[in-house]
Order: structure tokens, then sequence, then C-alpha cells
């Protein structure tokens, strides 16, 4: 009986140690710096708040390691907390999605205005905001059900020097390996007080105002969206006379 149990023990503590020296896995992407204007042509809003860089994305990076992964977006600005956040940041917002699976959803999250190509749909998206995680689940739920069995908010969300990061499950993730998905970022604005049909998202409009961005038009056929990952070509779009979408905005994923 003595040896069963030194076995099982042995057993035991191999297993920890094989997790426990899990290597990590490491997916990063870089960004170039000067193209937080959407299309071509968008602006940031007039108030000071919105400094120079703050949705510039430069670099975004899923760590992964045992059952948790680190997602990390950076910005060409120093982050700030002008509305009192307590989390490091306040006006930026960052839409992380995945494509790991067959499948998946071709709209963007309510507010965004953009679609994704068909073969690069995503299956899961991770939020990262300042606000209030109960607020954030409470938005998903009004404005995005059908969704949210495929929407990752990290329980906590946090910003330092230049970077927003937030830890997650990866069992929430799906299966697979990190290295071989298809990635995107979406950079937005943080909105305490969004529109009916927009979750937390910052509209564009013809012209910038104090806390909206211009550059593009007043009516929602234009992406509401500052920078990407990788060709800006995808977010191209068209308008009818009459303001609705002629040709949406449609992105892709990036991969390694």
């Amino acid at each position: 009986m003595r040896e069963i149990v030194r076995n099982v023990a042995v057993a035991a503590f191999a297993l920890f140690l094989m997790v426990a020296v899990a290597p990590a896995q490491e997916v990063c992407f870089d960004d170039p710096t000067g193209d937080d204007n959407g299309p071509g042509e968008y602006v940031y809003p007039t108030d000071a708040v919105y400094t120079k860089g703050s949705f510039d994305l430069t670099k975004f990076c899923l760590k992964a390691k045992g059952s948790k992964a680190n997602v990390e977006v950076s910005v060409n600005s120093n982050l700030q907390d002008p509305w009192g956040m307590d989390v490091g940041f306040a006006v930026q917002m960052f839409f992380v999605y995945i494509d790991n699976a067959e499948g998946g959803h071709t709209e963007g999250l309510p507010g965004t205005n953009h679609l994704f190509l068909e073969d690069q749909a995503w299956d899961k998206v991770i939020i990262l905001s300042p606000q209030q995680l109960g607020m954030v689940k409470n938005e998903i739920e009004a404005k995005a059900a059908d969704w949210q069995d495929d929407i990752i908010v990290p329980s906590r969300t946090k910003g330092a020097s230049r970077t927003v990061s937030g830890s997650i499950k990866m069992a929430d993730l799906g299966e697979g390996d990190p290295a071989t998905w298809g990635y995107q970022v979406i950079s937005q604005s943080n909105e305490g007080f969004p529109a009916e049909t927009d979750l937390l998202t910052r509209k564009v409009n013809e012209f910038e105002g104090q806390h909206r961005f211009g550059g593009g038009t007043d009516y929602d056929c234009d992406p509401h969206v500052m920078d990407i990952l990788g060709d800006h070509a995808w977010l191209a779009y068209e308008c009818e006379a009459d303001g609705t979408p002629k040709t949406m905005a449609t992105v892709g994923m990036v991969k390694k």
C-alpha cells in the first residue's frame, strides 16, 4: 500500500513539474506608427484628453502559459486617466478578434460599422475596456446578446506606460495553437454614454468635435475605427446618396 501511495505521489509531482515548466506561447504583431486615421482621413476629437498617438496601435501580444493568457495592446502615447477610471487608462478601448475555428461571425461588434472577410470570420473577441466589468457585461447583454458566448471580458483590465492588458482563461478561447490563429485588433474610444446601438464605442462624424472623431460621415456607413493591424485598405467604404452603406469596410485577420 505504501508503495502504491508513493508511486501516485511521484506521478502527481511529475505532472506538477510538467505543468510548472510548460513553455509559454507568445504571439506578437508590430504595427506601424502614424496610421491612426481610419481609412486615411480620420482625425481626433478636439478635447485635450485625446492626445496624439492615443489610438495608434504599435504592438499586440497574446502570451499564453498553462491555463491563462495575457493579452496586451500597446499604443504610441503614454496612457492617461483623465476621467478617473482607476485602471491606468481611460480614453481607449480595444476589440481583439480571433479566428481559430471553422465558420464564425462576419459582423464587427455593434458601433464599429465594419465587416470581416467571410473566410476570415471571427470566433472569439476580447474586449479591453476601462469600464467596470459589470457595465461591459450589461452592454453586451443588451446589444450583443446573440454573441455573448463568444465575447470575453477580462475580470480586470489595466493600463501601464503605453500598454493595456488583461488576463483571460485559455479555455475561453477554445482549442488549438495560438501561433496558428488569425488576429485583428480594432482601436476605438471608450464612450461612457454610447448610442443605443453602440457597444461603448465613440462615433466618427464628418467634422470633429470635443468628443467626436472627424473625417468620416454623419451617417452610419463609415467604419468607426481609428487603427487596425495590417492593411488599412480594408477600411475603405462607400456610402449611397441617402447615407446607407454601399460598400462597407471589410477587414481581415493577420497571421504569423
